[in-house]
């Protein structure tokens, strides 16, 4: 009797997991099977990382995922792992996503289809309890994929229109004679055209994947943590138009060739860098107004 309840125990364990738990040997296949598919796709990717200054970021992402999975290791001992059959139905929806993004030359969706895949397989062999507990990470790994070209070509252009009115307003309150058609600004001293590469797009993407870091490292809040990235939006744009509007001063107050080589990069560096300070300063008067509100309260 004791032996037959041992077996029916056995079997509805197994009926419940689909695949126990991993071992080095399946991971081993998992990670091998994830190597031949993806092999090309994210030789690519690193590629793009590496000669696109835009998404220069993007090697800087799995590092921090991986950091923040690492830093939960004790909590992630600790959740009940239950392996789902559910994640069957999401490695089928990333694989096709996989064939549609290949057939379709959209590298968006191939590159897109193996973060599906690591959902998926994590579903299949841990749960959704583990999921859950690492989605934080896993969800920011959607940031070391460039945006898709019909978007990026979306976003540049009102971009570039927004950045150059914003520096004409400021270059006019400088004082400084200026005339704006489109995404052109007429100065006395030349004329400055605010071209693709400056639109803000590289600042605006890189900014707020630094605000996520930020925010996970320095608050603890979500709603804090969603105010911040979100701010990071408006801040990127004025922080470009301050770029602008200084290559305005610059070449019209001391020498038009400044315009372009080294103190344009190092201006946008600068700017970079205020955007940060501007970032942190925006923190600091949250925590000031919720701990001040906290306070009356408290009263």
């Amino acid at each position: 009797m004791t032996q037959a309840s041992s077996d029916s125990a056995a079997v509805v364990a197994l009926g419940e997991t689909p695949v126990g738990s991993l071992q080095w040997s399946q991971l081993a296949a998992v990670i091998a099977l994830i190597g031949i598919l993806y092999h090309g796709i994210l030789a690519n990717l690193a590629l793009q990382w590496w000669n696109d200054p835009d998404f220069s970021h993007g090697f800087f992402v799995p590092i921090f995922s991986g950091f923040v999975i690492w830093r939960m290791h004790h909590d992630l001992a600790r959740v009940d792992s239950r392996p789902s059959w559910f994640g069957l139905p999401v490695v089928g929806a990333a694989l096709i996503t996989l064939i549609v993004g290949v057939l379709g030359a959209e590298l968006f969706l191939s590159r897109s289809s193996l973060i599906l895949l690591l959902a998926g397989l994590t579903i299949l062999f841990f749960g959704w309890r583990f999921f859950g507990a690492i989605s934080f990470p896993w969800a920011v790994l959607f940031l070391m994929i460039p945006i898709p070209a019909i978007l990026y070509n979306q976003l540049t252009f009102p971009l570039q229109f927004l950045a150059s009115n914003l520096a004409t307003s400021l270059l006019s309150l400088a004082g400084v004679p200026v005339l704006r058609e489109g995404n052109v600004i007429h100065l006395p001293a030349m004329r400055l055209e605010v071209v693709e590469a400056c639109s803000g797009i590289r600042s605006l993407v890189s900014l707020t994947s630094l605000a996520v870091v930020f925010t996970y490292f320095f608050e603890a809040r979500i709603w804090k943590r969603v105010v911040l990235v979100v701010a990071a939006i408006p801040i990127a744009v004025a922080a470009n138009g301050l770029r602008i509007m200084g290559t305005g001063l610059l070449v019209q107050y001391w020498d038009p060739d400044k315009a372009e080589g080294f103190f344009h990069e190092f201006s946008g560096w600068v700017i970079f860098l205020l955007s940060l300070l501007m970032l942190y300063a925006i923190h600091r008067l949250i925590n000031f107004r919720w701990h001040r509100g906290k306070g009356r309260k408290a009263a």
